[in-house]
């Protein structure tokens, strides 16, 4: 609808390890994160999808409105696709459904300092 490309419309996903601390895995709209590459990346035994009303309760947004800034549980850590800082401009999500900001890559790992990896699935 937005004439967007879906590979640089990023999606905000609420992720948590086996001791179940929450993470941010931001991810190309296009792709899928490897839960197993992604817990190799980051040295843990394994990740999972948070079930949504755990995201919602870490994050303080609803589902579908989910946006890496300004989460109710502070410190939470940001997982970057490397590939993401590829393009010259993102669109993500500003914290309400259908609400899409569109800034720099640059801009928005200057911002969180994410770990940056690479554990998008081959389509």
């Amino acid at each position: 609808q937005l004439g967007v490309d879906e590979h640089a419309v990023i999606k905000t996903l609420v992720m948590q390890d086996e001791r179940a601390p929450p993470l941010v895995v931001l991810m190309h709209g296009d792709k899928q994160v490897s839960t197993k590459n992604l817990a190799r990346a980051l040295r843990l035994k394994s990740i999972e999808p948070c079930k949504p009303e755990v995201a919602q309760r870490h994050s303080g947004y609803l589902i579908g409105g989910t946006s890496p800034f300004g989460f109710k549980r502070a410190g939470v850590p940001v997982v970057f696709e490397a590939s993401i800082l590829d393009l010259p401009r993102i669109c993500i999500n500003g914290g309400r459904r259908g609400f899409l900001v569109c800034i720099a890559p640059q801009e928005i790992a200057r911002t969180l300092a994410p770990v940056l990896v690479e554990v998008a699935l081959e389509d």
